[in-house]
């Protein structure tokens, strides 16, 4: 059961490649990065405009009225359940968005817009098959031995016969590795072999759930999205993927992250971003539903929370989940945003404080302690510096994957930023990986660091980035792409030398409260002492 409060209206319903870069992982996320940057500065200066506009027409207005309405959102805490969205509906929103333009062989490049001159704007341009198409001059021609394979591949999808449109694509992939994607391959940017390469990723993606096996599509899905991660498309298949796999949690960020990526670059059909914003509701509310753990409420706030607040949060919650009250947590890690009233081009969008309770009351004392460390480290060694036992592995690799990962993929379903040294969640994937590899569990490990990776490559296009950041997303790209190519080297990768300080730093913590813990109580044996002494003396 799960609570919205104080709660807006209801949407309605409308109408195996792994990319050859190796070492070139790192130069293309640094062009990513300054990409992402030039995305969002002519974003923000779009918004600057409208801001402009909305300020001289405000002026006019009587004054007052925003601010009753920030008390209005303040004070109230109306409580109802979220509503439900028919299974209909979604796969309605599937059908419109996720298997488009299914009877033509469609590219996905970085158009780049000229108004705004050095700074290209990245935005995926669909190309219908360049064999029949009317102009593609000014677009990279397709090697040919790749379209003819793509042609073939494409034919058989639209016969249904997915198997064998499945087994074409990937030889179009293996053409890919090969180095033959563009016709001038020697003049080709990455970026636009990157494009080709997500393209028939996302066809390996759809040929998959449409044979009902969502485990095969998984890593074609997040490599799509490492491939070109600004097209909002890539992100919503990955949706779906997450969706028909019943992980609705990671479904709910995909199909956030598919209407931010709308938005940023520069889509403008309100229909379309209303379909993902349903989609990405759905998602919340089955993850919700499906969660026995814990429960979640919502709370709508425009000023700054005062601690009088939080008590008042809290009281509501216990009076609504009362089944929940064995431990209270309230995120004020990073502020949470609703498809019901999010506005990507009114910054900031109306933002919420998010609640959950818990059962069990170890829960809820395990990820607030997990969500207050600086560095993330999550295997509580009972010897801090020794090495696991395969036992102890196990262990935490249960805990990880059954205490922590579900309840952060929820928190961060409506968490479009985080923290970036806790990687929005992306480094503790990393350590789980590293557990699974421990345990040879070699293809659940892949599918991970391949998550991870897609995570990583969308990172500058959510936040911005600082040099020293930018350097350890660069380090930490180039380190799980070589653990995927099974690449070793002396050094740690960076993930565990991360996971290494944090039990440093968790040991200094526990060496410092227990060193004021004996000091409290000596000086309260001292105080207890003189005490004594001082009634013998007054005694005799």
């Amino acid at each position: 059961m799960s609570t919205l409060a104080n709660p807006p209206s209801i949407l309605k319903m409308p109408q195996e490649i792994k990319k050859s870069c190796g070492d070139k992982q790192v130069e293309i996320t640094v062009e990513r990065i300054k990409m992402a940057k030039s995305l969002k500065e002519k974003q923000s200066n779009d918004l600057e405009k409208v801001a402009f506009k909305r300020k001289a027409e405000g002026d006019e207005k009587p004054a007052g009225k925003k601010e009753a309405k920030i008390i209005e959102l303040d004070s109230l805490l109306i409580t109802m359940p979220l509503p439900h969205i028919p299974l209909k509906n979604i796969m309605d929103v599937e059908g419109k968005l996720v298997y488009v333009d299914e009877e033509n062989v469609s590219y996905e490049f970085v158009e780049c817009d000229p108004s705004t001159g050095n700074q290209p704007t990245c935005q995926a341009a669909e190309i219908t098959d360049p064999l029949r198409g009317p102009n593609f001059s000014v677009l990279p021609q397709i090697d040919k031995w790749l379209q003819v394979a793509l042609k073939d591949a494409s034919s058989c999808y639209r016969q249904k016969k997915y198997a064998v449109a499945a087994g074409q694509f990937r030889t179009a992939l293996e053409i890919c590795s090969k180095g033959a994607v563009l016709g001038k391959p020697f003049e080709a940017s990455a970026e636009d072999i990157a494009s080709v390469a997500s393209f028939i990723e996302t066809k390996l993606v759809a040929c998959y759930l449409r044979m009902r096996k969502p485990d095969l599509a998984l890593n074609h899905a997040h490599r799509s999205i490492v491939l070109n991660p600004a097209y909002f498309r890539n992100h919503l298949r990955q949706a779906t993927v997450f969706r028909c796999l019943e992980r609705y949690s990671e479904a709910a960020r995909s199909a956030m992250i598919a209407d931010y990526m709308f938005w940023l670059c520069g889509g403008s059909e309100h229909g379309v971003s209303k379909l993902i914003k349903l989609y990405w509701q759905a998602m919340i509310e089955e993850a919700i539903t499906r969660a026995e753990s814990f429960s979640v409420m919502y709370t709508p706030f425009a000023t700054k929370i005062r601690a009088d607040k939080t008590e008042k949060v809290k009281e509501v919650f216990t009076k609504i989940h009362p089944a929940y009250m064995e431990y209270i947590y309230t995120d004020f890690q990073g502020l949470h945003v609703l498809p019901q009233t999010v506005d990507w081009s009114s910054f900031p969008p109306q933002q919420y404080l998010l609640t959950l309770g818990f059962k069990n009351k170890e829960d809820g004392k395990f990820l607030e302690k997990a969500l207050s460390r600086k560095l993330p480290t999550f295997t509580e060694h009972k010897t801090p510096f020794g090495l696991l036992t395969k036992e102890d592995t196990v262990r935490h690799m249960e805990t990880m994957g059954k205490r922590i990962l579900p309840i952060l993929d929820f928190i961060r379903g409506t968490q479009l930023n985080g923290s970036f040294w806790a990687c929005s969640g992306v480094m503790e994937k990393l350590q789980y990986a590293s557990l699974l590899s421990r345990l040879q569990r070699v293809k659940e490990q892949s599918q991970v660091i391949n998550q991870a990776m897609a995570e990583l490559a969308t990172i500058p296009y959510l936040q911005d980035i600082s040099q020293q950041e930018a350097g350890l997303l660069q380090s930490l790209m180039a380190d799980a792409m070589d653990t995927l190519e099974g690449r070793r080297n002396d050094k740690e990768r960076v993930w565990n030398t991360i996971q290494k300080v944090g039990r440093i730093e968790d040991f200094l913590y526990q060496l410092e409260d227990s060193f004021l813990k004996t000091k409290k109580l000596r000086t309260a044996r001292r105080q207890k002492r003189k005490m004594k002494r001082l009634q013998t003396v007054q005694q005799s």
